[in-house]
């Protein structure tokens, strides 16, 4: 992962959530919550790029247990103060790609991580999130999409067609950020030959897709 996102993140932590408070997204986010209600009852979770917990509860509210891993400290100590009605959330600082050893789990869950990946490094980052999960597992990302005058603009393309923002913190400290906005398209392309039962759902402001893994 990307240093300068990885900064961005920790500096970014007792902000986070006010993206959710943006009136105009709300029936999405009512949309994701229902889907991920609907996913993992009675699962076990593993949750990458927890970030503040605000999935984290959601998910805890139906899965049997959940293990919520971030690089970052500071927004795993925000999330561990949360209340989880059925205490059956731990929690980890964790670095997924770099060796370490557990059981794989029947589920898995990424939000808001799939967009901070660079295109030519997605099929290494999937083969890295499939090592979590036993085959026929079922893995689960949500993340945005671009809307004009909700979304931050594009400042940039690189030459491997990653798009980038300039993020401003409250702190004023600015950071340029890799934000891609894949299409089904690419999905399906890159999950064909290690995915099944592969679902898209697009929304306005957001999109999901689950698949279980081959």
């Amino acid at each position: 992962m990307n240093d300068n996102l990885v900064a961005y993140y920790s500096e970014r932590a007792k902000e986070y959530e006010k993206i959710y408070d943006k009136p105009e997204r709300q029936s999405d986010l009512l949309a994701l919550n229902d889907i991920l209600q609907n996913t993992f009852p009675g699962k076990d979770v593993f949750e990458i790029a927890c970030g503040t917990g605000y999935w984290t509860q959601r998910i805890a509210r139906v899965a049997n247990t959940v293990l919520a891993t971030d690089i970052n400290t500071s927004v795993i100590d925000i999330a561990k103060g949360k209340v989880y009605e059925k205490n059956n959330v731990t929690f980890d600082v964790l670095d997924i790609f770099k060796p370490f050893l557990r059981q794989p789990f029947d589920s898995l869950f990424g939000g808001f991580i799939w967009s901070h990946i660079k295109l030519q490094e997605l099929d290494k980052f999937i083969d890295t999130v499939h090592s979590f999960v036993k085959p026929g597992g079922q893995v689960f990302f949500i993340d945005n999409n671009f809307v004009e005058d909700s979304s931050r603009p594009i400042i940039s393309t690189d030459e491997f067609s990653n798009t980038y923002q300039q993020r401003e913190l409250e702190n004023g400290d600015s950071y340029s950020i890799i934000k891609n906005f894949p299409t089904d398209e690419l999905f399906f392309k890159l999950l064909k030959e290690k995915g099944e039962r592969i679902k898209f759902v697009n929304l306005k402001y957001y999109w999901a897709v689950s698949y279980y893994r081959k």
